[in-house]
């Protein structure tokens, strides 16, 4: 019993849903919303232009909640109506303006409305998009389907079964059926597998302005030290001069020695000769 009644709320809600259609139009909303409240049950329109939905003085919105309550009846029925505030980035907004100039100029033009849509879609900043254009009224010799696409898209997975905006529509025409998809997907949307490198935060470096005292010690540093340098060569100077004449007497020294020690060498020669003369004689 239970999976009759739920059933049969899918069927009622979907029945209430071609109903509105019906009698507003496909250019004047893009989708509709149907919640049970305890004061009743609340219908939401959402479309881009809520002025062509409600009418002049709210007289559309009062002629479709009575006739919702006799034909479907429903117990006090709520219509509100929600502007969506990116039309270009709601893909069953975008799929109702392309069946709607369909309807009105043909598909002669279908290209041009295709790029158009995915231009607009993809500067509202989202990821990806694509518009899928298939069907006899198609004028083309080579393929009964076009396929506009741009930027990233995931056609597989948990992504583009939960993610993945979706919106399909027909429009019947002379030529033949023309339906058409659009699938986007979103900015705010966080894939799994992205990866963002985060830059490592640089160490500032504090520059220490000196005080004063430190500055006048600076100062004082320099002046001696630029005092000092030039007595530290005079001192070199004269160490040098004084080795030079240490050298020269050492030398003379020892040229003084070597000459006496020739001298007493030469006298004791004679005097050993002389004593050898005497001995002769």
């Amino acid at each position: 019993m239970i999976e009759k009644t739920i059933v049969n709320e899918r069927i009622k809600k979907h029945k209430i849903k071609e109903y509105i259609a019906k009698t507003l139009g496909r250019s004047k909303y893009s989708f509709v919303e149907i919640k049970k409240t305890p004061l009743g049950e609340k219908v939401i329109i959402h479309t881009t232009r809520p002025g062509l939905v409600v009418g002049r003085g709210g007289a559309n919105i009062l002629s479709l909640t009575s006739r919702l309550s006799k034909r479907f009846k429903l117990e006090n029925p709520q219509i509100e109506v929600s502007e969506i505030e990116q039309p270009d980035m709601h893909p069953m907004s975008i799929a109702e303006r392309i069946v709607s100039h369909f309807d009105r100029f043909g598909t002669r033009g279908f290209k041009m409305i295709g790029y158009r849509e995915l231009r607009g879609v993809m500067e509202s900043g989202a990821l990806g998009a694509e518009i899928v254009i298939t069907g006899r009224g198609v004028p083309s010799s080579r393929s009964k389907s076009w396929r506009f696409q741009q930027g990233y898209l995931k056609k597989s997975g948990d992504v583009s079964e939960s993610a993945v905006l979706r919106a399909k529509t027909v429009a019947n025409l002379r030529s033949g059926t023309v339906g058409v998809n659009v699938n986007i997907l979103p900015a705010d949307l966080v894939l799994p597998d992205s990866i963002t490198l985060k830059k490592l935060p640089e160490e500032e470096k504090k520059e220490v302005k000196p005080t004063k005292e430190k500055v006048e010690d600076k100062k004082s540093e320099k002046t001696t030290k630029k005092a000092k340098k030039p007595m530290g060569k005079e001192k070199s100077k004269k160490v040098a001069t004084k080795k030079a004449e240490v050298t020269k007497e050492n030398k003379v020294k020892t040229k003084t020695k070597t000459t006496t020690a020739k001298k007493d060498e030469n006298i004791t020669k004679k005097s050993a000769k002389k004593t050898v003369a005497k001995k002769k004689a």
